[in-house]
Protein backbone atom coordinates (compact mmCIF):
# COMPACT_ATOMS: atom_id res chain seq x y z
CA UNK A 1 0.00 0.00 0.00
CA UNK A 2 1.57 2.91 -1.17
CA UNK A 3 2.22 5.72 2.19
CA UNK A 4 0.10 8.51 2.15
CA UNK A 5 3.14 10.76 1.00
CA UNK A 6 4.12 9.25 -2.40
CA UNK A 7 4.55 11.96 -4.97
CA UNK A 8 6.51 12.09 -7.99
CA UNK A 9 8.15 14.70 -9.50
CA UNK A 10 4.82 15.94 -11.60
CA UNK A 11 2.28 15.12 -9.08
CA UNK A 12 3.25 16.28 -5.35
CA UNK A 13 1.67 14.94 -3.02
CA UNK A 14 -0.63 17.30 -0.53
CA UNK A 15 0.74 17.67 2.65
CA UNK A 16 -2.30 16.24 4.40
CA UNK A 17 0.26 14.98 6.95
CA UNK A 18 0.36 17.43 8.90
CA UNK A 19 -3.05 16.83 11.09
CA UNK A 20 -1.74 13.28 11.89
CA UNK A 21 -1.61 12.42 15.36
CA UNK A 22 1.61 11.09 17.08
CA UNK A 23 2.44 7.87 16.63
CA UNK A 24 0.12 7.63 13.45
CA UNK A 25 3.44 6.81 11.12
CA UNK A 26 5.80 4.33 11.53
CA UNK A 27 8.52 5.94 9.90
CA UNK A 28 9.67 9.66 9.69
CA UNK A 29 12.43 10.84 7.64
CA UNK A 30 14.01 14.15 9.80
CA UNK A 31 16.20 16.13 7.16
CA UNK A 32 18.21 19.17 8.88
CA UNK A 33 17.95 21.84 6.88
CA UNK A 34 20.27 25.37 6.55
CA UNK A 35 19.64 26.74 2.90
CA UNK A 36 19.86 23.75 0.97
CA UNK A 37 17.73 24.20 -1.81
CA UNK A 38 20.02 23.42 -4.65
CA UNK A 39 19.98 19.68 -3.15
CA UNK A 40 16.55 19.29 -1.20
CA UNK A 41 14.31 18.52 -4.01
CA UNK A 42 16.25 15.68 -5.01
CA UNK A 43 16.48 14.11 -1.56
CA UNK A 44 12.44 14.60 -0.82
CA UNK A 45 12.23 13.12 -4.01
CA UNK A 46 14.39 10.20 -2.89
CA UNK A 47 12.79 9.72 0.39
CA UNK A 48 9.26 9.40 -1.01
CA UNK A 49 10.55 6.75 -3.50
CA UNK A 50 12.03 4.57 -0.51
CA UNK A 51 9.17 4.99 1.87
CA UNK A 52 6.82 4.08 -1.29
CA UNK A 53 9.51 0.90 -2.59
CA UNK A 54 9.48 -0.67 1.23
CA UNK A 55 5.49 -0.07 1.79
CA UNK A 56 6.40 2.38 4.78
CA UNK A 57 3.60 4.47 6.14
CA UNK A 58 5.70 7.46 6.85
CA UNK A 59 6.12 11.06 7.04
CA UNK A 60 9.56 13.81 5.88
CA UNK A 61 10.19 16.24 8.37
CA UNK A 62 12.64 19.28 7.30
CA UNK A 63 13.59 21.07 10.14
CA UNK A 64 14.72 24.34 9.35
CA UNK A 65 17.21 25.94 10.96
CA UNK A 66 16.73 29.40 9.83
CA UNK A 67 17.24 29.49 5.64
CA UNK A 68 16.87 32.02 3.29
CA UNK A 69 16.63 30.39 0.22
CA UNK A 70 13.53 29.70 -0.25
CA UNK A 71 13.82 25.68 1.06
CA UNK A 72 11.10 25.90 3.08
CA UNK A 73 8.99 26.85 -0.08
CA UNK A 74 10.29 23.50 -2.19
CA UNK A 75 9.70 21.15 1.17
CA UNK A 76 6.43 22.77 1.75
CA UNK A 77 5.25 21.84 -2.07
CA UNK A 78 6.80 18.34 -2.09
CA UNK A 79 4.47 17.71 1.18
CA UNK A 80 7.02 17.56 3.70
CA UNK A 81 6.23 18.69 6.56
CA UNK A 82 8.57 22.02 7.85
CA UNK A 83 9.23 22.54 11.57
CA UNK A 84 11.05 25.85 12.53
CA UNK A 85 13.96 24.99 15.26
CA UNK A 86 15.10 28.88 15.87
CA UNK A 87 18.07 27.54 17.70
CA UNK A 88 21.09 27.21 15.44
CA UNK A 89 23.54 24.26 15.32
CA UNK A 90 23.11 20.82 12.82
CA UNK A 91 22.14 19.19 16.49
CA UNK A 92 20.09 21.55 17.82
CA UNK A 93 18.03 21.69 14.00
CA UNK A 94 18.11 17.56 14.62
CA UNK A 95 16.74 17.57 18.13
CA UNK A 96 13.92 20.04 16.56
CA UNK A 97 12.93 17.85 14.34
CA UNK A 98 12.82 14.46 16.38
CA UNK A 99 10.45 16.44 19.07
CA UNK A 100 8.33 17.15 15.98
CA UNK A 101 8.37 13.67 14.55
CA UNK A 102 5.41 11.48 14.79
CA UNK A 103 7.27 8.03 13.57
CA UNK A 104 7.62 5.43 15.56
CA UNK A 105 11.09 4.83 13.87
CA UNK A 106 13.05 8.48 12.83
CA UNK A 107 15.37 8.11 9.43
CA UNK A 108 17.82 11.10 9.91
CA UNK A 109 20.03 12.07 6.82
CA UNK A 110 21.52 15.09 6.00
CA UNK A 111 19.55 17.13 3.02
CA UNK A 112 22.86 17.58 0.48
CA UNK A 113 22.15 14.81 -1.86
CA UNK A 114 25.08 12.69 -0.24
CA UNK A 115 22.89 10.04 1.04
CA UNK A 116 20.30 7.56 -0.37
CA UNK A 117 17.03 8.27 1.18
CA UNK A 118 15.68 5.92 -1.28
CA UNK A 119 17.93 2.61 0.53
CA UNK A 120 15.95 3.27 3.74
CA UNK A 121 14.79 -0.52 4.03
CA UNK A 122 17.50 -2.06 5.43
CA UNK A 123 17.57 -0.34 8.48
CA UNK A 124 13.51 -0.15 8.77
CA UNK A 125 14.07 -4.02 9.14
CA UNK A 126 16.89 -4.09 11.83
CA UNK A 127 13.98 -2.07 13.77
CA UNK A 128 11.55 -3.88 13.13
CA UNK A 129 14.01 -7.12 14.18
CA UNK A 130 14.59 -4.93 17.73
CA UNK A 131 17.73 -2.71 17.36
CA UNK A 132 17.50 0.71 18.52
CA UNK A 133 20.22 2.26 16.96
CA UNK A 134 20.97 1.54 13.63
CA UNK A 135 24.43 3.21 11.98
CA UNK A 136 25.32 3.51 8.59
CA UNK A 137 28.67 2.80 7.76
CA UNK A 138 30.29 4.20 4.65
CA UNK A 139 33.39 2.69 5.04
CA UNK A 140 31.69 -0.99 4.52
CA UNK A 141 29.23 0.31 1.78
CA UNK A 142 31.08 2.50 -0.14
CA UNK A 143 32.33 6.34 -0.81
CA UNK A 144 31.99 7.57 -4.45
CA UNK A 145 35.64 9.80 -5.23
CA UNK A 146 34.97 13.09 -4.19
CA UNK A 147 32.11 12.60 -1.46
CA UNK A 148 34.77 13.03 1.28
CA UNK A 149 37.92 14.89 1.44
CA UNK A 150 40.95 13.20 1.97
CA UNK A 151 41.58 14.94 5.61
CA UNK A 152 37.90 13.45 6.55
CA UNK A 153 38.64 10.30 4.96
CA UNK A 154 41.91 8.86 6.27
CA UNK A 155 42.40 11.01 9.07
CA UNK A 156 39.63 12.42 11.10
CA UNK A 157 36.60 10.05 10.83
CA UNK A 158 38.88 6.65 11.24
CA UNK A 159 40.74 8.12 14.07
CA UNK A 160 37.85 9.78 15.96
CA UNK A 161 35.75 6.38 14.97
CA UNK A 162 38.94 4.33 16.54
CA UNK A 163 38.76 6.61 19.41
CA UNK A 164 35.15 6.35 20.68
CA UNK A 165 35.12 2.82 20.03
CA UNK A 166 38.74 2.33 22.55
CA UNK A 167 36.77 4.74 25.31
CA UNK A 168 33.59 3.64 25.53
CA UNK A 169 33.70 -0.40 24.04
CA UNK A 170 31.77 0.13 20.71
CA UNK A 171 31.92 -1.87 17.75
CA UNK A 172 30.69 0.73 15.49
CA UNK A 173 32.70 1.42 12.82
CA UNK A 174 31.76 5.01 11.76
CA UNK A 175 30.70 7.12 14.12
CA UNK A 176 29.74 10.29 12.30
CA UNK A 177 27.36 8.81 9.58
CA UNK A 178 24.97 11.33 9.09
CA UNK A 179 22.56 8.23 8.08
CA UNK A 180 21.27 6.17 10.79
CA UNK A 181 17.98 5.32 12.20
CA UNK A 182 16.55 4.49 15.35
CA UNK A 183 13.31 3.85 17.95
CA UNK A 184 12.30 7.73 18.32
CA UNK A 185 11.45 7.09 22.87
CA UNK A 186 15.27 5.51 22.83
CA UNK A 187 16.78 8.10 21.39
CA UNK A 188 14.71 11.13 23.11
CA UNK A 189 14.97 9.35 26.34
CA UNK A 190 19.07 10.18 26.02
CA UNK A 191 17.90 13.84 26.25
CA UNK A 192 20.71 14.57 23.71
CA UNK A 193 22.15 18.41 24.92
CA UNK A 194 24.78 19.13 21.85
CA UNK A 195 24.32 21.99 19.54
CA UNK A 196 26.65 21.20 16.70
CA UNK A 197 28.52 18.31 14.82
CA UNK A 198 29.44 16.73 18.00
CA UNK A 199 25.70 15.84 18.14
CA UNK A 200 26.02 12.69 16.08
CA UNK A 201 29.01 11.52 18.59
CA UNK A 202 26.73 12.00 21.70
CA UNK A 203 24.25 10.18 20.12
CA UNK A 204 26.08 7.03 19.65
CA UNK A 205 27.94 7.48 22.96
CA UNK A 206 25.14 7.71 24.95
CA UNK A 207 23.06 4.80 23.48
CA UNK A 208 26.47 2.76 23.92
CA UNK A 209 26.81 3.37 27.43
CA UNK A 210 22.93 3.29 28.39
CA UNK A 211 22.99 -0.05 26.64
CA UNK A 212 21.29 0.13 23.90
CA UNK A 213 21.09 -2.43 21.27
CA UNK A 214 22.93 -0.74 17.76
CA UNK A 215 23.99 -2.16 15.10
CA UNK A 216 25.39 -0.84 11.39
CA UNK A 217 24.38 -1.32 7.81
CA UNK A 218 26.71 -0.65 4.50
CA UNK A 219 25.69 2.93 3.43
CA UNK A 220 26.99 4.72 0.26
CA UNK A 221 28.07 8.08 -0.20
CA UNK A 222 28.21 10.44 -3.04
CA UNK A 223 29.13 13.87 -3.56
CA UNK A 224 27.31 16.32 -2.41
CA UNK A 225 24.89 18.50 -4.96
CA UNK A 226 25.80 22.14 -3.10
CA UNK A 227 27.63 24.94 -5.13
CA UNK A 228 28.29 26.63 -1.63
CA UNK A 229 30.70 25.27 0.88
CA UNK A 230 29.38 22.83 3.31
CA UNK A 231 28.74 23.61 6.82
CA UNK A 232 31.67 21.28 8.32
CA UNK A 233 34.44 22.63 9.08
CA UNK A 234 37.05 19.74 9.47
CA UNK A 235 39.33 20.86 12.51
CA UNK A 236 36.96 22.51 14.04
CA UNK A 237 33.89 20.23 14.41
CA UNK A 238 37.08 17.47 15.04
CA UNK A 239 38.22 19.10 17.73
CA UNK A 240 34.57 19.63 18.86
CA UNK A 241 34.25 15.59 18.84
CA UNK A 242 36.90 15.02 20.35
CA UNK A 243 36.32 17.25 23.06
CA UNK A 244 33.16 15.36 23.29
CA UNK A 245 34.82 11.96 23.28
CA UNK A 246 36.62 13.03 26.35
CA UNK A 247 34.68 14.67 28.59
CA UNK A 248 32.12 11.80 28.57
CA UNK A 249 35.38 9.38 29.44
CA UNK A 250 36.77 10.53 33.29
CA UNK A 251 38.72 7.34 32.62
CA UNK A 252 40.43 8.56 29.36
CA UNK A 253 40.68 12.07 30.39
CA UNK A 254 41.71 11.52 33.89
CA UNK A 255 41.91 8.59 35.23
CA UNK A 256 44.32 6.82 32.83
CA UNK A 257 47.27 9.68 32.42
CA UNK A 258 46.60 10.11 36.52
CA UNK A 259 47.61 6.60 37.04
CA UNK A 260 50.03 6.27 34.30
CA UNK A 261 51.98 9.72 36.24
CA UNK A 262 52.20 8.20 39.56
CA UNK A 263 53.09 4.91 38.78
CA UNK A 264 55.88 6.59 36.76
CA UNK A 265 56.64 9.75 39.42
CA UNK A 266 56.61 6.39 42.34
CA UNK A 267 58.93 4.40 40.34
CA UNK A 268 61.48 7.59 39.89
CA UNK A 269 61.65 8.19 43.48
CA UNK A 270 62.25 4.63 44.94
CA UNK A 271 64.48 4.51 42.56
CA UNK A 272 66.24 7.80 43.60
CA UNK A 273 65.52 7.54 47.03
CA UNK A 274 68.78 5.51 47.99
CA UNK A 275 70.89 7.92 45.43
CA UNK A 276 71.89 9.15 42.28
CA UNK A 277 70.99 6.75 39.45
CA UNK A 278 72.87 6.50 36.09
CA UNK A 279 71.37 5.98 33.26
CA UNK A 280 72.50 5.77 29.22
CA UNK A 281 75.41 7.63 30.05
CA UNK A 282 73.01 10.47 32.28
CA UNK A 283 73.24 10.62 35.61
CA UNK A 284 69.58 11.24 37.19
CA UNK A 285 69.64 12.73 41.03
CA UNK A 286 67.52 15.11 43.32
CA UNK A 287 66.00 17.58 40.51
CA UNK A 288 64.66 14.49 38.96
CA UNK A 289 63.11 13.50 42.18
CA UNK A 290 61.62 16.92 42.14
CA UNK A 291 59.78 16.75 39.13
CA UNK A 292 58.92 12.92 40.13
CA UNK A 293 56.83 14.02 43.36
CA UNK A 294 55.03 16.26 40.61
CA UNK A 295 54.36 13.19 38.58
CA UNK A 296 53.20 12.17 41.75
CA UNK A 297 50.81 15.05 42.71
CA UNK A 298 49.70 15.68 39.42
CA UNK A 299 48.63 12.07 38.46
CA UNK A 300 46.70 11.82 42.06
CA UNK A 301 45.31 15.01 41.27
CA UNK A 302 44.11 14.06 37.75
CA UNK A 303 42.80 10.47 39.40
CA UNK A 304 40.53 12.61 42.12
CA UNK A 305 39.25 14.61 39.38
CA UNK A 306 37.82 11.31 37.48
CA UNK A 307 36.64 10.11 40.38
CA UNK A 308 34.67 13.76 41.13
CA UNK A 309 33.86 14.16 37.54
CA UNK A 310 32.02 10.25 37.39
CA UNK A 311 30.33 10.79 40.65
CA UNK A 312 28.72 14.11 39.45
CA UNK A 313 27.94 12.98 36.04
CA UNK A 314 26.65 9.81 37.94
CA UNK A 315 24.54 12.24 40.20
CA UNK A 316 23.15 14.60 37.40
CA UNK A 317 22.36 12.13 35.07
CA UNK A 318 24.63 12.74 32.01
CA UNK A 319 26.37 9.20 32.82
CA UNK A 320 24.24 6.29 33.92
CA UNK A 321 25.57 4.59 37.43
CA UNK A 322 27.61 1.73 38.50
CA UNK A 323 27.36 0.10 40.68
CA UNK A 324 30.75 -0.58 42.12
CA UNK A 325 30.85 3.56 42.13
CA UNK A 326 28.00 3.93 44.00
CA UNK A 327 29.16 1.49 46.53
CA UNK A 328 32.66 3.07 46.83
CA UNK A 329 30.89 6.47 47.10
CA UNK A 330 28.81 4.99 49.99
CA UNK A 331 31.80 3.07 51.37
CA UNK A 332 34.19 6.09 51.29
CA UNK A 333 32.87 8.16 54.14
CA UNK A 334 34.06 11.47 55.22
CA UNK A 335 35.74 10.04 58.36
CA UNK A 336 37.50 7.44 56.49
CA UNK A 337 38.65 10.17 53.89
CA UNK A 338 39.92 12.54 57.48
CA UNK A 339 41.60 9.52 58.50
CA UNK A 340 43.78 8.66 55.51
CA UNK A 341 44.36 12.21 54.91
CA UNK A 342 45.56 13.00 58.51
CA UNK A 343 47.84 9.52 58.14
CA UNK A 344 49.82 11.30 55.08
CA UNK A 345 49.78 14.52 56.65
CA UNK A 346 51.24 13.00 59.93
CA UNK A 347 53.87 10.77 57.59
CA UNK A 348 54.81 13.96 56.04
CA UNK A 349 55.37 15.76 58.83
CA UNK A 350 57.13 12.86 60.94
CA UNK A 351 60.00 13.19 57.68
CA UNK A 352 59.61 16.74 57.99
CA UNK A 353 61.04 16.45 61.72
CA UNK A 354 63.57 13.97 60.64
CA UNK A 355 64.92 16.84 58.21
CA UNK A 356 64.57 19.61 60.78
CA UNK A 357 66.94 17.66 62.95
CA UNK A 358 69.29 16.90 60.22
CA UNK A 359 70.05 20.51 60.03
CA UNK A 360 69.97 21.13 63.45
CA UNK A 361 72.96 18.57 63.68
CA UNK A 362 74.96 20.86 61.70
CA UNK A 363 74.18 23.76 64.04
CA UNK A 364 71.68 24.87 61.50
CA UNK A 365 74.48 25.54 58.62
CA UNK A 366 74.46 24.95 55.66
CA UNK A 367 73.27 21.87 54.01
CA UNK A 368 74.27 19.22 51.50
CA UNK A 369 70.87 19.24 49.41
CA UNK A 370 71.75 16.18 47.66
CA UNK A 371 71.01 14.18 50.98
CA UNK A 372 68.54 16.45 52.98
CA UNK A 373 66.06 17.08 49.86
CA UNK A 374 65.76 13.02 49.51
CA UNK A 375 64.20 13.50 52.95
CA UNK A 376 62.57 16.74 52.03
CA UNK A 377 60.90 16.08 48.73
CA UNK A 378 59.52 12.74 50.00
CA UNK A 379 57.71 15.01 52.90
CA UNK A 380 56.39 17.65 50.96
CA UNK A 381 54.81 15.41 48.75
CA UNK A 382 52.96 13.60 51.75
CA UNK A 383 52.13 16.51 52.90
CA UNK A 384 50.23 17.66 49.76
CA UNK A 385 48.64 14.30 49.01
CA UNK A 386 47.68 14.37 52.28
CA UNK A 387 45.65 18.04 52.29
CA UNK A 388 44.35 16.54 49.13
CA UNK A 389 42.79 13.49 50.11
CA UNK A 390 41.02 15.54 53.01
CA UNK A 391 39.90 18.09 50.68
CA UNK A 392 39.31 15.20 48.22
CA UNK A 393 36.62 13.50 50.51
CA UNK A 394 34.76 17.04 51.68
CA UNK A 395 34.36 17.36 48.58
CA UNK A 396 32.81 13.88 47.70
CA UNK A 397 30.65 14.45 50.78
CA UNK A 398 29.27 17.46 48.74
CA UNK A 399 28.33 15.53 45.99
CA UNK A 400 26.80 12.08 48.06
CA UNK A 401 24.33 15.00 49.74
CA UNK A 402 23.05 15.54 46.28
CA UNK A 403 23.06 11.91 45.37
CA UNK A 404 21.22 11.42 48.35
CA UNK A 405 18.55 13.54 48.22
CA UNK A 406 17.94 12.28 44.63
CA UNK A 407 17.53 8.77 45.95
CA UNK A 408 15.28 9.91 48.72
CA UNK A 409 12.86 11.68 45.64
CA UNK A 410 13.03 8.70 44.08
Amino acid sequence: MPTPLAATRSTPAAPTSQQEPDGAYEVSVVMPCLNEAESLEHCLLQAREGLDSAGLRGEIVVADNGSDDGSQEIAERLGARVVAVPRKGYGAALAGGFAAARGRFIIMGDADGSYDFSSIAPFVERLRAGDDLVMGNRFAGGIAPGAMPPLNRYLGNPVLSFIGRLFFRSSIGDFHCGLRAFRRDAILALDLQSDGMEFASEMVVKATINDLKISEVPTTLSPDLRTRKPHLRPWRDGWRHLRFLLLYSPRWLFLYPGIGAMIVGLVAMIALLPGPVHLFGVTLDVHTLVYASALIVIGYQASLFALFARVYAMTAGFLPAHSWLADLADRWTLEIGLLVGAALVVGGLAMSIIAFAIWGGTGFGVLNYRHTLRVVIPASTMLMLGVQTILASFFLSILAIERGSQQQAS
